[in-house]
C-alpha cells in the first residue's frame, strides 16, 4: 500500500491545480486518473487553444443552489492570479470578446504548465487507474486495478458526466452519496436545445447564425444564436440553456439593435418596401425569409396596417420558442448540479461531515457561464482545497 498525505481522484483542471498547491506545500500527493493521459478536457477546450479564464470573472457568472458559495474561493484566487501563473510559464495569450482569455498557441501549453507545477512538488501522477473501491477507516483507502492507496485526505475531482466520449461519468456523485453527501440533480448545461412540432421548420436554415438576445427565466445573453438541424445552438443559446427548464419557453430578440416603432418608421420612409426586404437588410437572408413567412405579412409596408406592424415588431423582439429538450450530456460542455454546496466549506471545499474529504471543480454544484468561467472555478476551488491540505 502506498502512503500519501492526499489522494486526488481525477487529473483534470481542478485536480492538477489542487495537487500542485498541496505538493508545493510539502505534502505527498498522488493523482489517480482513469484515462491514459491527464487534462483531456483542457486539450479540446477553446477550439484547442483553451479559454483558460475570463478576466471579468465574478460570482454573478455562476449558477448554484447557493449563489454565495463560490464567492470565497473566487475572491482568494482570481483570474489575474491564474494569468500571472500563465505568464510566469511564458505562455503567450490573447483576449477575445467579453473578457475571454486564450492561448496564442495550444491548449497543450496549459496542461504542460500544470504538469510542471505538479513536478515542482513531486506529485505522483498515475494514469490508466480504474478505481475499484473507496473506503474510510481512519484514513481513506482507494483500491484500483493496479494497486491500493491510503491517505488522510481524499479529493473528488472527477468532474461531471458531460462529454462522455472523454470518459466522463457520474462517479463523483456516487462517491459523494457513499459518504452521505447530498447531490443536486445533475443536468446538462451549456448545451444545444432541440425543437419539435412546427418549430422543426427552423431546421431548414441549419447553419445560419445571427447576433441575438436570448432569454431563459431571468437570464438574458447577447451573443450569436445558431440554427441546427435539431434545434438551436451558438453562444447565446448555450448560455441560456443553463437557465432553461424543461417545459419552459426560450425567448429570442432577433433585432436587438432596433428600438421603438422601427418598422412603422420604415413604412413612413419607404412605403413600397416589403417586410421581407427590410428583414433581409438586417438578418441573414434565409433567416429573414422564414421569419417573414411565419409572420404572414405579404405585400408592401404601405399596404399593411400599423397594428399588424407593431405586432410584427413585438414578435421579432420576443420570438418564443418551446424547446422539447436538450442534446444531453453528450453535447453539454459542463454539468449543472452536483455535490451540494451545503455539504462543503466554501473556504476549503472540505466536507463538513466527513473531515478529510474534499470536492472541487465540476463535481460541485457550481456552474459557470460560457467563456472561461468554469476553468476559473476549477483553478479557484483546486487552490482552496490544495492550500487547505497543505496547511494540515
Amino acid at each position: 500500500m502506498a502512503a500519501h498525505d492526499a489522494i486526488i481522484l481525477g487529473g483534470g483542471a481542478a485536480g492538477l491545480m489542487c495537487a500542485a498547491r498541496a505538493a508545493q506545500a510539502g505534502k505527498r500527493v498522488v493523482v489517480l486518473e482513469r484515462a491514459e493521459t491527464v487534462g483531456r478536457k483542457i486539450l479540446i477546450s477553446g477550439g484547442g487553444r483553451c479559454n483558460f479564464t475570463n478576466i471579468g470573472t465574478s460570482p454573478a457568472n455562476y449558477l448554484s443552489a447557493n449563489p454565495h458559495f463560490a464567492k470565497s474561493a473566487l475572491a482568494r484566487y482570481t483570474a489575474r492570479d491564474f494569468l500571472d501563473l500563465v505568464e510566469r510559464h511564458g505562455i503567450a495569450w490573447h483576449e477575445k470578446t467579453l473578457g475571454q482569455l486564450f492561448c496564442d498557441g495550444s491548449a497543450r501549453q496549459i496542461v504542460d504548465m500544470l504538469l510542471a507545477e505538479c513536478a515542482g512538488g513531486a506529485v505522483d501522477i498515475r494514469c490508466g487507474e480504474t478505481i475499484r473501491g473507496v473506503s474510510h477507516e481512519g484514513n481513506f483507502h482507494v483500491t484500483t486495478d493496479r494497486g491500493r492507496y491510503s491517505a488522510p485526505a481524499l479529493v473528488i475531482a472527477t468532474g461531471g458526466p458531460s462529454i462522455p466520449k472523454l470518459g466522463a461519468t457520474s462517479f463523483a456523485y456516487d462517491l459523494a452519496r457513499q459518504f452521505g453527501l447530498k447531490v443536486i440533480q445533475p443536468r446538462p448545461a451549456l448545451v444545444p436545445l432541440t425543437l419539435g412540432g412546427e418549430e422543426v421548420l427552423f431546421g431548414d436554415i441549419s447553419g445560419v447564425a445571427a447576433p441575438v438576445h436570448a432569454t431563459a427565466g431571468k437570464a438574458s445573453f447577447a451573443e450569436a444564436a445558431l440554427f441546427t438541424h435539431r434545434g438551436l445552438s451558438g453562444p447565446a443559446i448555450l448560455q441560456a440553456s443553463s437557465y432553461w427548464q424543461p417545459g419552459s419557453a426560450l425567448t429570442i430578440d432577433f433585432l436587438p439593435g432596433q428600438t421603438g416603432d422601427w418598422l412603422l418608421q420604415r413604412k413612413r420612409e419607404t412605403p413600397q418596401t416589403t417586410v421581407k426586404a427590410v428583414l433581409r437588410n438586417l438578418l441573414p437572408q434565409r433567416l429573414a425569409d422564414i421569419l417573414t413567412e411565419r409572420l404572414g405579412l405579404a405585400g408592401d409596408l404601405g399596404n399593411l396596417g400599423d397594428k399588424a406592424l407593431r405586432q410584427a415588431q413585438d414578435r421579432l423582439g420576443r420570438w418564443t420558442f418551446h424547446p422539447n429538450g436538450t442534446e444531453g450530456f453528450a453535447k453539454a460542455e459542463v454539468t449543472a448540479g452536483g455535490i451540494a454546496t451545503g455539504e462543503l466549506s466554501s473556504r476549503t471545499m472540505e466536507a463538513t461531515r466527513v473531515p478529510g474529504l474534499f470536492a472541487i471543480g465540476e463535481a460541485v454544484d457550481v456552474t459557470g457561464w460560457l467563456g472561461g468561467y468554469n476553468f476559473q472555478w476549477a483553478w479557484a476551488s483546486g487552490v482552496a482545497a490544495g492550500d487547505a491540505i497543505g496547511a494540515r
